[in-house]
């Protein structure tokens, strides 16, 4: 390696919070490890670390540490990347992260026709919640992220957006399943099973509702969208969703999707985005430029079944 151990030790450390877990992961002993955080430390001349009674947490030196050390780690495994290229084109891995909706959703066929294309790239997934979906991304643990209502953020590039409105899914058979957007008023006669306060999407959710005098109370309330989709199979309720959470279902015919209808209508930004300083690699790029073309190929699909309806200057 062309670069020292250690920074693989504080890494470590710095994920697991603990030297016992770290050593653990590592297969090295404690000891070990300790030695060389004290090291460290006294090169550089301050603590990187708090000793508290069930762990470590980072100083303030220790995050400035971290971040330069995670972009060490990084930049070489691009360059390993590399090197591996100039032996196997198109080699490497992919590192993202996404939310569970997605996640579950279209992105798994995209990753497996891609993959189909370069057998040889390899992928790093993992989901988070909307709110934190840009953490990984900015701490360096992956190269890009796709989430839902992202803000603007010191350190991080879009990629790409789109604009992806939310809607009503319902049982097929349901009263209010025929085609056309659905009046909100109607939606909440209805028993409601909602993603929870303090989501993104509840955001969105509780921003359409406000527009109502009428209190609504769901019946149930959660942050996993897989059981939501299960609830509305099951007939215990309705729900609120955008429309790339349930294609899948919707293609299959177990699921209906109805846009809502003005003024309620409300939509989710999406994003596809990256750290503002770390340019990607070869096989990464690659990737952002397939999944932005199958990205728009959703969006079409779901304008052509009126799943995502236009104004007359063409937004959403």
């Amino acid at each position: 390696m062309l670069h020292s151990r250690k920074l693989l030790y504080i890494n470590e450390i710095a994920r697991c919070g603990s030297i016992r877990k770290a050593a653990a992961r590592l297969n090295v002993a404690s000891s070990a490890i300790n030695r060389q955080i004290l090291a460290l430390e006294e090169e550089i001349g301050a603590p990187l670390f708090e000793r508290l009674p069930r762990g470590l947490r980072l100083t303030a030196a220790g995050e400035l540490c971290i971040e330069h050390i995670r972009e060490v780690l990084k930049n070489y495994d691009r360059l390993e990347g590399r090197i591996r290229n100039l032996k196997m084109q198109q080699a490497g891995k992919v590192r993202l992260v996404t939310t569970v909706g997605l996640a579950s959703g279209p992105l798994a066929q995209i990753i497996t026709q891609f993959q189909a294309e370069h057998p040889r790239v390899y992928f790093h997934v993992r989901s988070d919640a909307g709110t934190t979906t840009a953490n990984p991304v900015l701490t360096g643990e992956v190269d890009i992220g796709l989430g839902f209502n992202i803000p603007v953020t010191p350190g991080i590039r879009a990629l790409g957006s789109f604009d992806i409105p939310i809607g009503v899914v319902l049982p097929p058979g349901h009263r209010l399943a025929a085609a056309g957007p659905i009046s909100l008023a109607d939606v909440v006669q209805e028993r409601l099973v909602l993603a929870q306060t303090g989501t993104s999407l509840r955001d969105v959710i509780n921003l359409a509702l406000s527009r109502l005098d009428t209190h609504v109370e769901p019946v149930l309330e959660t942050n996993a969208s897989e059981m939501l989709k299960k609830l509305v199979k099951s007939g215990a309720g309705i729900t609120l969703l955008n429309p790339l959470d349930v294609i899948t279902e919707c293609r299959s015919g177990e699921l209906v999707f109805r846009p809502l209808a003005a003024p309620h209508a409300r939509s989710q930004p999406m994003k596809l985005f990256a750290r503002s300083r770390s340019p990607l690699d070869a096989v990464t790029s690659l990737f952002v430029e397939y999944l932005s073309t199958e990205l728009l190929k959703l969006v079409q699909e779901l304008e052509s079944k009126g799943h995502i309806r236009r104004d007359a200057a063409g937004h959403p």
